[in-house]
């Protein structure tokens, strides 16, 4: 007679059951890539894996971690030649270090694709060619789980000029991406896709004609808070004046704040909103007395609170740069221009702190975003995995 070989002894249930609340806590403090194989076990747990409440348990636990490094993901502003697949690089946060590539699984009708956003392990991409000619290429990726979907058509179609956030809404355990389309002299319209229903919806909100959204270029409009915070221009008789515009995700309401008042003073090459250490930052690029360079840093210490903008740092330059973002160590993402010929530009962080200069090994132009590993879009309506 045939010895029967015994079984292993996750699959002796009978004699060695687990309580599921054990289960749960143990599977939901695991990687992602173990979770997603340990939902091959059996139908409860793959059920239960595929929860919200598990996937916000499970992201709950991995943000606490005591990491040392945290994560940025990078996506070249270049397009891909024909022979190669667009990618992005995952680095460390600490030293932009890289640490693996991960492929973009779609493709975008254009050269203008960037990343608008990043929260909660969930990239939003967009092609930003293609929403002004209505084909709208918007997507929401998570590269952890190796799963995609494409944003259905918004409600405005085709317009002149576009702006979008991407955000997460804490009180509903939802995601949202705001776009917001304006041009001079015509009031900005807005409307918010939601993933729970798949859907946009138009937002009425009451702004003046005379107000401009304007985008960072290079990092995400970013968000703090609960809120997003872009730029703006409110045209007046003779001149432009600039605001922050905070759009609140969770009430879906706008609020004018200002920038601080001795940042005005010298010319401005280069302005951008960025997080640092969880507070909303100001970065200004301009010359000093002597006629160098200098980013000029200041926090909001005080959600809202003009009076509680604190200059911070003054981080000297020998040659033009522009703010990339900000590491959750606070250490600063620059682009520096050369002023060698032919040789273009290059990546330098900055502890903003000792001043100290390193090249990280990613020299290529790219938009940088926040990055964490995360099970959110595991389960949902047209979803498509690779």
């Amino acid at each position: 007679m045939k010895e029967l070989c015994p079984q292993p002894p996750i699959l002796r249930r009978r004699n060695n059951h687990i309580p599921y609340d054990i289960a749960f806590n143990i599977l939901a403090k695991l990687p992602v890539k173990s979770v997603i194989r340990f939902r091959r076990v059996c139908k409860s747990w793959g059920s239960s894996i595929t929860t919200p409440y598990f996937i916000s348990t499970h992201l709950n636990h991995n943000n606490n971690k005591d990491c040392d490094n945290g994560y940025v993901i990078h996506k070249p502003s270049s397009p891909p030649t024909p022979s190669n697949s667009p990618v992005c690089t995952v680095a460390f946060d600490h030293t932009f270090d890289s640490i693996y590539e991960v492929r973009i699984p779609f493709d975008f009708s254009s050269d203008c694709a960037q990343i608008v956003g990043s929260c909660n392990g969930l990239l939003c991409l967009a092609d930003f060619r293609s929403l002004s000619t209505g084909d709208n290429d918007i997507y929401l990726w998570n590269p952890n789980i190796r799963k995609f979907k494409k944003l259905p058509h918004t409600c405005l179609g085709k317009v002149s000029f576009v702006t979008l956030g991407f955000a997460y809404h804490s009180e509903n355990n939802d995601y949202k991406v705001v776009r917001i389309s304006c041009r001079s002299l015509s009031t900005p319209k807005i409307e918010v896709y939601t993933l729970s229903s798949d859907s946009w919806r138009r937002v009425e909100i009451s702004l003046t004609a005379n107000l401009i959204f304007r985008k960072n270029f290079y990092s995400p409009v970013p968000l703090i808070s609960g809120s997003l915070y872009w730029f703006a221009y409110i045209k007046e008789e003779n001149c432009r004046r600039v605001i922050i515009m905070a759009f609140d995700v969770n009430i879906e309401k706008f609020k004018k704040l200002a920038l601080p008042d001795d940042c005005f003073h010298g010319r401005s090459l280069h302005r951008c909103l960025a997080l640092f250490k969880g507070k909303l930052a100001f970065i200004k690029c301009g010359r000093n007395e002597q006629r160098d360079f200098q980013f000029s840093i200041w926090v909001m210490r005080e959600y809202g609170v003009v009076e509680s903008w604190d200059k911070l740092f003054v981080v000297p330059f020998q040659r033009v740069a522009y703010c990339i973002a900000f590491t959750e160590y606070g250490s600063l993402l620059a682009r520096c221009v050369t002023r060698v010929k032919n040789q273009g530009s290059k990546f330098v962080l900055i502890d903003t702190e000792t001043l100290h200069e390193k090249n990280p090994s990613i020299q290529c132009t790219s938009f940088v975003a926040n990055f964490i590993e995360s099970l959110v879009l595991l389960d949902g309506a047209n979803v498509e995995a690779y």
